[in-house]
């Protein structure tokens, strides 16, 4: 045990920390894991926080990343997630204490956070987290923070599968710094003179602002690969568009070219049918008018209400309803592992007593075909014969309401319709329907 704290002791320094081993993987030598509930690991971690602030308090609410590391690394733990280390960061934030070399912890928190992945809603939540710790650092500490990133970002990546095209594309983008505003002012001069090698560099330098923006579209019809590649031609957009002269920092200009950019290969691509870029606006702002009404009243709004909040006709607001509802194939696994074997479609979770759409189309074929043969009888004739059996509007009356249709009795409807009958049973209309049948 003495051996160990030595060498976690021997990896501190004060110009650049050196992420130790308990960190990343749970130890198998020098001491004996156990397993721990849940209940005891949240407690061990209160106890860490409370000496980290005790700690802090005696230095003035101050306390280095050397003392955070010793602290953590003298507990007989298993390995502390980025949640933990996130949500640890920001109750040092609400105790007002500072933490010296804060820049340190947020690398070895990036660093963390792209050995989990990032693919789920809670991993999103921590990475906005870190987005706001940005504001407090200047673009040279930034700059400082993804120079150690990039080195143990490819150091983590070397042993990764070459049949995972996203592994290697965030390896290869992890070894372009971030730009500081000097050199991102040069490189936009350059670029607007027409210098191809300042234009390549101010892109690569950038990629990793698309996969921010490209990780909120996830789940809309195109995959992450497509939506990176959609990004990327959007920023290459921003290079050429961007005029440094007005001051703006050219993330904040980039940033609406490649959402615009990613959000029209959406509208354009993400559907099985396509339908106009107008009304993918239109069904953008129905959601968001869904959404609110639903937070203030607590249930959806009606065909009628929702009609008059968007403004428009109730035929129109059926028509954006229909053309808002996404097309799934019956071919799509439920589960989402790709490892699995033998995993259930969605077509097998279907009623089998349901007709597929091939029936459907065939019924109404039939039904027009069979419609046009009636209507070689009479006016009367071909009225009886469609209202009592449902060629109308899917119903079928009755002689009684047939007749006070025609305004006559219920006996004289049922005369016609023996005749309309027998008349359809003639030789040529009873071919007709034959053909019709052995065709359909």
């Amino acid at each position: 045990m003495l051996e160990e704290k030595k060498c976690c002791d021997s990896n501190i320094n004060t110009s650049k920390v050196k992420v130790s081993e308990p960190y990343l993987k749970k130890e198998t030598t020098s001491r004996t894991l156990t397993t721990k509930s849940p209940k005891e690991k949240n407690g061990e971690r209160v106890d860490i926080v409370k000496k980290i602030k005790n700690k802090a308090l005696k230095n003035n609410n101050t306390i280095t990343f050397e003392e955070i590391e010793v602290v953590i690394t003298s507990f007989n733990n298993d390995e502390f997630s980025l949640e933990f280390l996130i949500d640890f960061y920001n109750k040092l934030k609400q105790a007002e204490i500072s933490v010296i070399d804060g820049d340190e912890l947020e690398q070895y928190c990036e660093n963390l956070g792209s050995e989990y992945g990032s693919n789920t809603k809670e991993d999103e939540d921590n990475e906005n987290v870190l987005e706001s710790f940005y504001e407090d650092f200047t673009d040279e500490e930034i700059d400082n923070i993804f120079e150690g990133f990039s080195e143990l970002e490819v150091e983590m990546c070397d042993n990764i599968s070459m049949q995972d095209p996203i592994k290697i594309y965030l390896k290869e983008i992890s070894k372009s710094k971030l730009l500081t505003p000097s050199r991102e002012r040069k490189l936009a001069m350059r670029a607007k003179k027409g210098d191809k090698r300042a234009r390549d560099e101010l892109i690569k330098c950038n990629l990793r602002l698309v996969i921010s923006i490209a990780k909120r579209y996830t789940g809309r019809g195109l995959s992450f690969l497509d939506l990176i590649q959609e990004g990327n031609i959007g920023l290459m957009k921003a290079v050429e568009k961007f005029d440094w002269k007005k001051g703006y920092k050219f993330s904040t200009y980039a940033y609406w070219w490649i959402r615009q950019a990613i959000t029209r290969a959406i509208a354009d691509q993400g559907r099985t049918v396509r339908i106009p870029v107008h009304l993918v606006e239109t069904i953008n702002k129905m959601n968001r008018i869904v959404n609110e009404y639903v937070q203030e009243n607590g249930e959806a709004p009606n065909l009628e209400t929702l009609a008059e909040l968007m403004d428009k006709p109730v035929e129109k607001m059926k028509e954006i309803l229909v053309s808002s509802k996404n097309i799934y194939s019956l071919n799509a696994p439920i589960s989402n592992d790709v490892d699995s074997e033998g995993e259930s479609e969605l077509l097998d979770f279907v009623d089998s007593d349901i007709p597929t759409p091939h029936e459907e189309g065939r019924k109404m074929i039939i039904r027009e075909k069979v419609e046009e043969v009636i209507d070689t009888l009479s006016t009367k004739e071909a009225m009886v014969l469609k209202m009592r059996f449902g060629f109308i509007d899917g119903k079928q009356k009755t002689l009684e309401e047939v007749g006070e249709y025609f305004n006559v009795t219920r006996e004289r409807i049922r005369q016609i319709e023996s005749k309309s009958i027998r008349k359809l049973k003639h030789p040529v209309r009873r071919k007709m329907i034959e053909n019709i049948l052995n065709e359909y």
